[in-house]
């Protein structure tokens, strides 16, 4: 059953995951910056990881706080999705650390790579409540929580920002 009289107004968790995003997206920023000197010797699928996920922390506040249901809504959550997809299957590749084995942080992009489709077709049935608890798990589980792990433990960005 899809649920119409759902709010499409941002309450106050999606605003503060749009600033939280933005935060994450800061964080990793400067890191890359920080990391200059190393540019050379990072594989092109961690840059490929990298953009993707800048993309998607971008467009998370923009999203999540302008008008929803627009044709620029539908084509920028196209893109955010199509970030999201890539930056999950990308990841699988990405084995830096751990010596080329999966980490624990793998799961999410499992998860991501299931999810995306399901908040798609969430979206394309006009069913918003379901979209919307996709839409904000994602948020927390890939963007924010993944990010968070990716700083800590001797990672690359957390190698480069903390250094």
């Amino acid at each position: 059953m899809v649920n119409r009289s759902v709010s499409i107004a941002p309450d106050r968790l999606e605003k503060a995951l749009g600033g939280l995003a933005l935060v994450m997206l800061a964080f990793v920023v400067v890191a890359v910056l920080k990391g200059m000197s190393e540019w050379a010797r990072i594989p092109g699928v961690v840059w490929l990881h990298l953009v993707t996920i800048c993309l998607a922390l971008a467009l998370t506040p923009v999203l999540l706080w302008q008008p929803r249901g627009t044709p620029g809504h539908r084509q920028l959550g196209y893109v955010w999705a199509g970030a999201m997809m890539l930056t999950a299957i990308d990841s699988l590749f990405v084995r830096l650390t751990n010596h080329g084995a999966f980490s624990p942080i793998h799961a999410l992009s499992v998860m991501t790579i299931v999810l995306v489709p399901v908040l798609v077709l969430a979206a394309r049935r006009h069913d918003v409540a379901r979209h919307r608890r996709t839409v904000r798990g994602m948020i927390i589980g890939a963007l924010l929580v993944a990010g968070f792990f990716t700083f800590p433990f001797g990672r690359l960005l957390g190698h480069w920002l903390f250094s």
